[in-house]
Order: C-alpha cells, then structure tokens, then sequence
C-alpha cells in the first residue's frame, strides 16, 4: 500500500538521527550517493516531494517541474549554486540554506589548508617518509605579521579572521553584502586586496559575476610568493591560471577543497603539482556539522510548509 504522508527528496544516502526526528510526518526518499540531476529528476517524478533537501547533485528546472507539490527547496548547508533559483521563484518555490551550520568546519579546514602551505607539511611529510631529512635546507614561512585577504565576510569568513588574528596576522577583507563586520578586519576593495595579501583565502559564493575571479589578471596583481586558499566553490578559480601561477612561483602554494568539476577527474592537472594540496571538498563535512547541517535544514523547510499551510487556511 502507498503511503498517504508527503514525501520529502534527500539528494544523498542519508541524513542525520536528529534531523529525521523532526520529519517523522513525511516519507523520506533518499537520492543514493552521488545522484545525477536525472536521477533527481526522475525520483520528483515519481514521488512529488514537497520539499527537497539538498546535498549533493544538482537540482535543476527539470526536477523543480517535475515536483507539483514542491514548496521549498533546502540545502544541507550554505552554498545553493546548484540549485536553480531562477526556476524555483518562477514556480513560487521558496530556496533556503543552513547558513552558519558548518561554519567552525569550513574555517578549520580552510585554517588547515593555509598552514600546511606555509609550513609544507604534505611534501614534508613524504621526504620524511621516503627517509630524507631537511632541516638543514627547508624555510618555512611565518604566518605572524603577515596579511591575509578574505573574499567574503560571512559566518565562515569572520570565523576564519579570528583564528587567523590569534596568529597575529593582520585580516582584511571584501565583501560588498555584509552588513556587520568586526572593528578588527580592514574592509578593502579587491584592488587593495590583491596587492598587499601575502594569502589569500576565498569564502563567497558562487555567482555569475564573480565566476573566474581569480584569473591571470588577478593573480597577475597579487605579490610574488602568495598562498591562496580555496574552501568556497571552484567556479571563483581559473584552474589554468592557477596551476601556471604556481608552477611560475608567482603562487608559491595553494590549498584547495573545491574545484570546477567534481568529483575532480583521473587526469586533473593538480594531480601532479606537489605545491597543490587537494582535499575532496569536505571542509563542510565533520561529524559535528552533519548534525548541524541536518538540523537547520529540516528546521527550514518546516517553517516554510508551517508557513504555506497557515496561509492555505486563511
């Protein structure tokens, strides 16, 4: 027999204990591991979800029109470049996202990407491993007294410039959309930015106007020697630009989490830089995070549905 509750779309395998306690009114589908945006597609067709938590995959016009019921659409996190809002607001369809959830996550990641680029700390460790010892040879490079530019000053940008001032560095940063900014981050435009970061470290999202933004002319204006970090999205990076950055040592290292095309590809260029270090795009994703993740956006697709069905009665 069918089940008469409302379904709700989960685009992964699972979805934290403490999050489907709070949806125990819906059947919930889940999406698999990595579903493509047709398999979203065909589980809205067949299932008419009224709501769609977002974790991986795309969630595109197609699907968003395959779901009449469909009310809100809520991402397991802070960033809703794949889901197309466009379509959503045509079909009155409301996007939120769980801003703030896995911000400690995404800044400690971010914090350990700039570190171990400036202290070397995978290629040391494999010369260690393959029994060389460097000390008489190796510098590293001291974070103290040096500046580093944030681009973006959210929830995850302004954690990060706090652990970064505990190493008393010197934090400015860009972001035309925030409102409050602490005292002790130098507001600046990109100009600025470019020219006087020893590193730089990406926490904005992903839109049409900021695609590409760090290109060749962008680094071209960056110091000789800056570390950039990026636990955003892969779309603000020219990956082609990047990787001859570094390989020219203008970029003297970068720590990535995030890149154009994910999962990255066999033969991905970055594979065979050592002063690249990868991470596959988990600075969200720590056990503390999930939970978080999948709280808030259980939490906001419930106020949406309270608050549809509070004006249906009106």
């Amino acid at each position: 027999m069918s089940s008469t509750r409302p379904a709700i779309l989960v685009t992964a395998a699972d979805l934290a204990p403490q999050a489907l306690a709070l949806l125990t009114d819906f059947d919930i589908v889940y999406a698999g591991k990595t579903p493509s945006e047709q398999d979203i597609v065909a589980l809205c067709q067949q299932h008419d979800p009224v709501a769609i938590i977002v974790r991986y995959g795309k969630v595109g016009a197609e699907a968003i029109h395959a779901a009449p019921s469909l009310r809100v659409i809520s991402k397991h996190g802070s960033g809703t470049d794949t889901i197309d809002k466009v379509a959503a607001t045509a079909r009155h369809v409301e996007v939120r996202a769980a801003v703030g959830a896995n911000a400690a996550a995404v800044a400690e990641q971010a914090m350990a990407l700039l570190l171990a680029c400036a202290k070397s700390v995978p290629a040391l460790n494999a010369r260690m491993h393959s029994g060389h010892w460097d000390k008489a040879t190796h510098k590293s490079v001291e974070l103290a007294g040096r500046t580093v530019g944030l681009i973006g000053l959210g929830a995850i940008g302004q954690r990060f410039a706090r652990m970064a001032k505990a190493l008393d560095m010197r934090v400015i940063g860009f972001d035309p959309y925030a409102s409050k900014v602490p005292a002790d981050i130098e507001v600046v435009d990109l100009d600025t930015l470019w020219r006087e970061s020893d590193a730089i470290s990406l926490h904005c999202p992903l839109t049409d106007d900021n695609r590409g933004l760090l290109n060749r002319d962008t680094l071209a204006r960056c110091k000789p020697g800056v570390l950039i970090v990026n636990t955003a999205r892969g779309g603000l990076v020219d990956e082609a630009a990047l990787l001859d950055a570094v390989r020219t040592g203008h970029v003297a290292s970068a720590g990535l989490d995030s890149f154009a095309m994910e999962p990255m590809v066999a033969d991905h260029p970055f594979r065979d830089e050592d002063r690249i270090i990868l991470s596959p795009h988990i600075g969200g994703v720590t056990a503390d995070a999930y939970v978080k993740m999948g709280l808030a956006a259980s939490e906001n697709l419930l106020a949406v549905l309270r608050e549809a069905e509070v004006s249906a009665d009106r």
